[in-house]
């Protein structure tokens, strides 16, 4: 059997962080954000995802600590959608994949690993991309270091959000 060492994965699976341990609620703890995070607007926020499904996979990011769509507002959830939106300009700049899955588990049953604090997945998808590796193999090909992901969409996402509010 052929291994893929990803060492960096370890403290992931094995860490048992509580729900008042919100890692998204963290991202923006303190004077600076994560450096995976890439737009802050004014109720939430773009970041990469640190164990990522695909390069330049991203989740957009409600900054209030909700589980639900039903429990955002509607200035929440408009600057959801708008950030999603944006996010899937940017992934198309950036990468041009030939396809994008979006979506949310809602819900521990529904597979979400952070299921106390919504979260939007975009993934971008190429025609013969590597994730048959995780059907067959049980092993991720992710072909970015994931400070490139950061690298490369950072400026994409800072130029989009000129002028917006």
């Amino acid at each position: 059997m052929d291994r893929l060492y990803t060492p960096w994965r370890l403290d992931y699976v094995t860490s048992k962080k509580a729900d008042d341990e919100c890692v998204f609620c963290r991202a923006l703890d303190g004077e600076l954000p994560d450096p995976l995070v890439l737009f802050v607007g004014r109720t939430a926020y773009v970041i990469a995802n640190r164990y990522p499904y695909n390069n330049g996979h991203v989740m957009v990011v409600p900054k209030r600590h909700v589980a639900s769509l039903v429990e955002l507002n509607i200035d929440e959830l408009n600057e959801v959608a708008a950030l999603t939106q944006r996010s899937e300009a940017a992934l198309r700049e950036a990468y041009t994949p030939g396809g994008i899955n979006v979506g949310l588990n809602l819900g521990k049953p529904s597979g979400g690993g952070i299921h106390y604090h919504l979260h939007v997945h975009l993934v971008p998808r190429w025609v013969g991309d590597a994730n048959f590796m995780s059907v067959i193999a049980d092993t991720r090909v992710i072909a970015e270091e994931l400070t490139t992901t950061v690298e490369r969409l950072r400026p994409i996402y800072e130029r989009l959000g000129q002028g917006v509010s």
